[in-house]
């Protein structure tokens, strides 16, 4: 259950961060982008998704200890 935490946390932030450096650097990369609902809404989604993978690591990092 932890690697799996820890695996989805890392997915979250290597797309929360693909995300935002395609808003300020114009790359395309990253998934955030091609969704369509979220036209406008690219950087909160981005940064919703690293404080998500934040929480992730939080979360296994306790599985660890208990």
């Amino acid at each position: 259950m932890r690697q799996l935490l820890e695996l989805l946390g890392f997915i979250a932030l290597v797309q929360g961060v693909l995300g935002l450096v395609h808003e300020f650097t114009d790359w395309h990369v990253g998934l955030v982008q091609r969704i369509g609902f979220l036209d406008g809404y690219e950087v909160y989604a981005s940064v919703a998704l690293v404080l998500l993978a934040f929480a992730l690591f939080a979360v296994a990092d306790g599985r660890r200890s208990g």
